[in-house]
């Protein structure tokens, strides 16, 4: 019956270990095939997946377990041993016969040592490894900061990417419907032969253009793939975000087919009514864009970053963890105060025996101890030292990031008003040309400048939001997805 009872106790735990979820624990985000995720799906796979996080995680663990040992060093010593011994002799005289002794024991000891004072020395090493834990702890969330702000950089640079193969594909497109017109002029003998040698060849560089142009968002979701640390991913889209949003465009690729091939060369076939409108070359590849205005001035950002970096926090832990290591090392010169107690028995002649002591004792050698506390002093220095120049170099990081996110705002509205300015010479010198007032030339001109206006406008906005991840990160703010240390698995 009792092994009954211990069988079904043991499948009841089992199951509710198999049933049980933590209450804490990140939830869990798969990616789908043709799914669409968000800049938030993402940051949260990056933080459950992570390697760094865990690592530090796991040092954290190791720092706590430290704590523990060091506090061991209140708790007795307890000492238990057995043994058997056999002893043996023999003697010979004058008589015909050996004289043979034998004698053997068995013995059963016990002892218990109990520290009692040391001076405050386990105090101060309790204290030490309490701030190596707090270091371990700071550095946790140094590593969520970092790589949240990876997966934010590498998520922009898909949405750049996006954008730049949508601009490239309409310059296709402008450039076939263009080839078509000047062919039909040609055969009408309105434009010349160079003329539609120029649209040919400016057709082969658009196409030639948006291959990389592909091979570059290609690359750009490997790279978000990388910082989110998975593999072997299905096809799937990115939502735009507030900061980057663009119209909606179809564009998937499949990184598991990268040795398909298209064949780019071949000029298009004559379409009716070949006439460029501006409904082909207007892209407007960012619409409603908006952004917040950063809440904060740079000095209450450089406040706010002296506040909340945790790798500051991190230093001036490790700074009191090396006061307290060295005034542990100067209490060594004190003795430690302890009491033992034993017992023992013998079977010979029954012989049992117990003991009571209390003892002093103190072992040190004192140039040598000298030379670990001017260390001590040193590292209590340098530790100092690292503080005062991490302080200066987390003012120039937030200075550089806030002089960078304030510039690339004022320029994303002027380049707003370039990318219409440059379409609508791209209109007009289009009509010229179409009635024969205008050259090719003029009109290749204005084309290349609205579509260098169109990157260079994207590329802005993608610099703008970079730069303000760099400031977040730089003032350590709050984040809208994060992870606890209780939740890494």
């Amino acid at each position: 019956m009792p092994f009954n009872i211990n069988k079904i106790l043991t499948l009841l735990l089992a199951l509710a270990i198999m049933t049980s979820v933590p209450a804490c624990a990140i939830e869990e985000i798969k990616i789908e095939k043709d799914s669409i995720v968000t800049l938030k799906d993402c940051i949260k796979i990056a933080l459950e997946n992570s390697p760094l996080i865990k690592k530090y995680k796991y040092n954290y663990g190791v720092s706590k377990s430290n704590v523990g040992i060091a506090k061991s060093a209140y708790f007795p010593t307890i000492g238990v041993g057995t043994g058997y011994t056999i002893n043996s002799s023999s003697s010979s005289g004058r008589s015909s016969y050996n004289n043979y002794n034998s004698n053997n024991i068995y013995s059963v000891e016990a002892s218990l040592n109990q520290l009692i004072w040391n001076f405050g020395k386990t105090n101060a090493n309790i204290r030490m490894q309490k701030f190596n834990m707090i270091t371990a702890l700071f550095n946790f969330d140094d590593g969520v900061l970092e790589t949240i702000y990876e997966v934010k950089t590498n998520y922009y640079g898909v949405l750049a990417a996006k954008a730049a193969v949508d601009i490239n594909r309409a310059n296709v497109q402008i450039n076939e419907r263009n080839y078509q017109r000047i062919k039909a002029y040609f055969d009408e003998g309105i434009r010349s032969k160079i003329d539609l040698v120029n649209a040919e060849v400016n057709l082969s560089d658009s196409k030639v253009t948006l291959v990389d142009a592909e091979k570059a968002y290609k690359n750009a979701m490997v790279k978000l793939n990388n910082s989110m640390y998975i593999a072997f991913t299905p096809d799937y889209q990115i939502e735009p975000t507030e900061t980057f949003n663009f119209n909606e465009s179809t564009y998937s690729i499949d990184l598991e087919e990268l040795d398909k091939k298209n064949d780019l060369s071949v000029l298009p076939e004559d379409v009716s009514n070949a006439m460029l409108t501006s409904k082909v070359e207007k892209v407007d590849v960012l619409t409603d864009y908006k952004f917040e205005e950063f809440p904060y001035t740079f000095e209450k950002a450089v406040e706010l970053a002296y506040q909340n970096r945790p790798d500051l926090k991190a230093y001036d832990a490790t700074l009191k963890a090396m006061e307290e290591n060295l005034l542990y090392i100067k209490r060594e010169y004190y003795p430690e105060i302890s009491a033992s107690a034993g017992y023992g028995y013998r079977d010979m002649n029954s012989t049992n025996s117990f003991n009571v002591g209390f003892n002093v004792s103190s072992s040190i050698n004192i140039l040598g101890k000298k030379h670990e506390i001017d260390s001590g002093k040193l590292q209590v220095k340098l530790a100092e030292n690292e503080i005062n120049l991490l302080k200066q170099n987390i003012y120039f990081e937030v200075q550089n990031a806030y002089i960078n996110m304030i510039e690339l705002e004022k320029q994303i509205p002027l380049l707003a008003v370039k990318v219409r300015q440059t379409l609508e010479n791209f209109e007009l010198a289009d009509g010229r040309y179409a009635v024969g007032l205008g050259d090719f030339i003029e009109l290749q001109d204005a084309k290349v400048q609205y579509n260098n206006a169109q990157h260079t406008y994207v590329e802005t906005v993608y610099n703008y939001n970079v730069a303000r991840a760099a400031l977040e990160k730089a003032m350590a703010l709050a984040q809208d997805v994060t992870i606890t240390i209780e939740e890494v698995n």
